[in-house]
Parts: C-alpha cells; structure tokens; sequence
C-alpha cells in the first residue's frame, strides 16, 4: 500500500520496540525464514511470521492505512470511503452471493477494501456508508493490496474527520526490487531491459477499446457491432534489476516512451527492437498471473527515463 517499502520498515520499527531486538537481528531473522521458505514468501510475509514467534501481536493496534501489509489477518484501521462501487451480486453453488467494493484512504495511503458478509452490505444498500463517509475497520485480512472483511470482521461509521486536502487519493504505486514482486502489486521499478520480443498485433473497437472479432465483412464490436477497427501493437520484454527478471508487456500507448515507432517498417522495426536492449529505465505497472505460461508477469503502463540528478539526491537522503 505504501511506496519505499514503508509498510515494511515501519513493520520493523514495531517489531523492534516491541521486542527490544535491534532491527538488524530482526532482518537476519526474517531473511532465515525466507531461505528456509525458499524465498516463497515475501519479506512482509516473513516479518509477521517472525513477529509472531517473537510474542509480538499487532491484533488490538489502530493502524494507518500505509501500515498494513500482506498477511494481516486482524488489520484496524479508520478512513474516508473516496470511492464506493455497485454492489454485485454473483451465483455460487446454484446461491446467489453478493460483494461490495471500495477504496478507503487516510492520510498516508489508500487502500481497496472488498466487503462478503450480508450485515456489512447491508449498510451500503441501506445508505449508512456511502462516499465521503468516514469508516472504522476491525479484523480485516490484508490479502495482496486489497482488505477482505469477512462475517467475523467489522465496519462501521465513524466519527473521525479527515481533510480532503490531505488524503491521499492517488493511486498508490511501491517501489521495491522485482524480487519481492507479488501479484496484484502496483509496483514501479529500475531495470533493464535484457530481451524484447517481436510486437504482436491485434484490432480494437475505436468507441470502447476493446478487442474487436474479424468477420468477412469486416469488425465486429461484442457491444458496438460493426466497426472501423483501429490498429494496435503490444511488446513483450524481460527486464531485470539486478534481484530477478520478469516479462513484461507494453501496450501501443507506451510504445513510444521506449522508442518503437515504426511499426509498419519492418526493417525499421527490427533495428528498434535491438536498441532496446540494455536501456535502464523506470518502469510501473502491475504485477498480475498469466493464466497460459502459469507465471507472474508486468504489465508496464508507466516508463520513464532514468533521472541522474534525482537518483543522486535520493542517495544523499539515504
């Protein structure tokens, strides 16, 4: 939820005060569990982990929204619901079901909460919560970047104010090593680019931009029928920073930021593709599953060139 990897140092910070270890001997600890995990864990993950064999519980602790972390089974935190989504309704085992989403945001951060009991809904149906409102959550679970309240959490309104000025509404994007990547992560990373692969090509309705079917006749839009479809591009690529690799995708609008620009010039093209070989860049995306090659993999929708002055200031500050 929060950039810098805040969320995990100020884990630590805890950790530590709690239990009168200094941070270092809790790094080397955490770091143990991941090895004996092989890594499969992310180092927020470990912490709690360690944090629970230490006697530390965080169950009962009001947090900040840029304090929570993957893993948290009993997360309480209050904020203001900035955005508030229809409630849906789904079928499971011949029942229909419902859920609720919303993003709620303090003044660190900001965070989407999805609600599953009946009770809770029934708050937004009944318009008790409702956008602007401020909330009090208990015994949330923090999975990936999203709280799930379930029949044994709590939500109610609260009482609390928060000044629109200072919330943070902006999409929240961690900076962290490719290492600690995690699915449905918003993370932004500086990497190199170690392989490009050839664009692939596909067709998309000009209204909706969705990707549009091939007929004998033409285009069809499932939504907008036929259509004069627009042409687009995506690349796949590897990067790497020096922790680990992962594939990446970028679509037709960020082409450019990474020099492609002739698409239609094959030769062109190929020369292109080469020069993207070795750039350094600043690459933010989200991480997600790819269903085909069962992998992790990026999809890029921000670059931006490497900034020497601001990289040598951000070492100052360190």
């Amino acid at each position: 939820m929060a950039s810098n990897n805040s969320s995990y140092d100020k884990l630590l910070e805890r950790i530590s005060r709690a239990s009168g270890l200094e941070k270092s001997e809790i790094e080397r600890k955490i770091e143990a569990k991941r090895a004996k995990l092989s890594g499969l864990i992310s180092k927020e993950g470990a912490a709690q982990v360690v944090s629970a064999e230490l006697g530390v519980n965080f169950d009962d602790e009001k947090l900040k929204i840029d304090e929570l972390v993957p893993g948290m089974r009993k997360a309480n935190f209050v904020g203001k619901v900035i955005n508030l989504f229809p409630v849906r309704t789904f079928e499971k085992q011949g029942k229909e079901n419902k859920v609720a989403n919303m993003v709620v945001a303090d003044e660190t951060s900001n965070v989407k909460v999805v609600l599953w009991d009946t009770n809770h809904i029934s708050l937004i149906e009944d318009g008790k919560i409702e956008e602007g409102k401020a909330v009090e959550i208990n015994s949330g679970s923090v999975r990936g970047n999203e709280v799930h309240l379930g029949s044994f959490s709590e939500i109610k309104v609260s009482n609390k104010t928060f000044e629109d000025d200072k919330l943070k509404t902006e999409k929240v994007v961690k900076e962290k090593p490719i290492r600690d990547f995690n699915v449905n992560d918003n993370a932004s990373v500086r990497a190199f680019i170690v392989q490009a692969f050839d664009p692939r090509f596909f067709n998309v309705c000009p209204e909706c931009r969705k990707k549009v079917e091939q007929e004998s006749d033409g285009f069809k839009c499932k939504e907008h029928g036929k259509v004069p479809a627009e042409k687009r591009a995506l690349i796949n690529i590897v990067i790497d920073d020096g922790t680990d690799s992962i594939r990446g995708v970028i679509f037709h609008d960020n082409l450019e930021s990474v020099g492609i620009t002739e698409l239609d010039d094959q030769e062109k093209l190929i020369n292109q593709k080469e020069d993207l070989l070795g750039k350094e860049m600043i690459f933010s995306g989200n991480i997600r599953m790819n269903k085909f090659f069962n992998n992790p993999e990026f999809i890029i929708n921000n670059i931006k060139p490497v900034n020497v002055d601001e990289l040598i200031k951000q070492l100052e500050n360190n």
